[in-house]
């Protein structure tokens, strides 16, 4: 049993990859730990914190295709290093920002757009390059790995943005994420990339279009897009608004933000633990609708909750349920996709799934929480996600039936 949950560390590619994109995970967690609570503590509106979060986002939507085109037709080890130098550079100007006292809210705004062009390009080449550094029957185990790494760092990442915050101050956050790009960066060199795109002399609106083509064929295919879209809008936002629980509803400061991100964590862990260990299993499809379903009622419960304790508890029932969907949709995916194909397919699920998160939380931010407020607001996306999985399951089956 342990064996098989831990299969493809057995890779040493993939090992590689795992260790440096976990240690470079963690340095982004630490810098949005401290990002996160300073926009809204500098601005006192979960409107600027929503719109942090979108600009960061958006990025994915609007040049995620462009990558994916790229990713099918250029060395992808090259696009990923591309991409870490962006991020890298930004993490250290923001550090510089901070040391100096010179930040404004807008140079954190402008900075997340350019670290989302950054992912934008490399997003897609992960994906696509992933695949690569196991045996197909090991794929299953691999997505739940990387998933696990992921979410090991959201565990990892704020606690020690809430010791280094505290300790040090938010400047040595961005720094030590700006650090952190080391370890991706080395490993990228280090790996053997055993699948490198043929040239192309195809125009890029030409090979997007094919992409395109391949969904619409594929059955099922274009309903898993939608319903991953639809997933990240619902269902993700309640994460990028927890310092507006902590403040308002909990009435406490950044330890308790600290604890509510280190539950989701690791309830995210244990999920891709349970999908790792079970590996390819029937009727994915209907197992991930049946887990988004149960997701949604977490979410509207701890929305409406105001015990810590039952909230805490919630929070990491909803990270095992996100995370068993997530890995079992994107395996699905996965599966049915050729090399040749994978950096335009995934650039199209990877926009919906991306872009269902800066929709949701700028919509949130800006509308619904200055609205309802923000317990019926969580609420109220919670039971339309659970809907929404009530409905692929018995009204289009297209999904199930994966």
């Amino acid at each position: 049993m342990f064996t098989r949950v831990f299969k493809a560390l057995s890779y040493r590619d993939f090992r590689l990859m795992w260790l440096g994109a976990c240690t470079s995970q963690i340095g982004t967690f630490v810098q949005q730990f401290a990002q996160s609570w300073l926009v809204y503590e500098l601005t006192n509106k979960a409107f600027y914190l929503g719109l942090d979060l979108f600009l960061g986002q958006t990025p994915i939507m609007l040049f995620s295709l462009f990558g994916g085109v790229f990713a099918d037709r250029i060395d992808r080890r090259k696009l990923l290093l591309t991409s870490q130098y962006i991020q890298m550079t930004c993490a250290f100007i923001l550090t510089v920002l901070f040391m100096t006292h010179t930040v404004r809210v807008w140079h954190i705004l402008t900075l997340s757009f350019f670290v989302g062009c950054g992912q934008s390009i490399g997003g897609p080449a992960y994906s696509a390059l992933l695949p690569s550094l196991v045996n197909p029957e090991d794929l299953a185990n691999a997505i739940a790995m990387n998933s696990i790494q992921f979410n090991l760092a959201r565990i990892v990442g704020p606690t020690l943005g809430g010791l280094a915050y505290t300790a040090l101050g938010a400047t040595w956050c961005f720094a030590l994420n700006g650090i952190s790009y080391i370890a991706v960066i080395i490993s990228l060199y280090l790996i053997n990339v055993k699948f490198v795109p043929p040239k192309t002399s195809v125009p890029i609106l030409t090979s997007m279009k094919e992409g395109f083509q391949f969904i619409r064929q594929r059955e099922g295919m274009g309903a898993l897009v939608v319903l991953a879209f639809l997933m990240t809008l619902l269902g993700f936002s309640m994460i990028g608004f927890l310092p507006v629980f902590v403040r308002e509803v909990f009435q406490k400061g950044p330890q308790t933000y600290q604890l509510l991100l280190v539950c989701s964590g690791a309830g995210s862990v244990v999920g891709g633990l349970l999908v790792a260990a079970f590996g390819k299993v029937k009727h994915q499809g209907r197992i991930a609708l049946l887990i988004m379903t149960g997701l949604g009622v977490m979410i509207a419960s701890f929305a409406l909750s105001r015990w810590l304790s039952l909230s805490c508890a919630l929070l990491f029932l909803a990270g095992m349920a996100t995370m068993g969907s997530a890995s079992l949709l994107l395996t699905t995916v996965q599966l049915v996709v050729s090399d040749e194909m994978r950096g335009r397919v995934m650039s199209v699920y990877n926009v919906a799934f991306r872009g269902g998160m800066p929709v949701g939380n700028l919509v949130m931010g800006s509308v619904l929480i200055p609205l309802f407020g923000i317990s019926p607001a969580v609420a109220g996306t919670g039971a339309a996600l659970a809907g929404l999985g009530l409905y692929f399951l018995v009204m289009n089956r297209r999904v199930s039936a994966l």
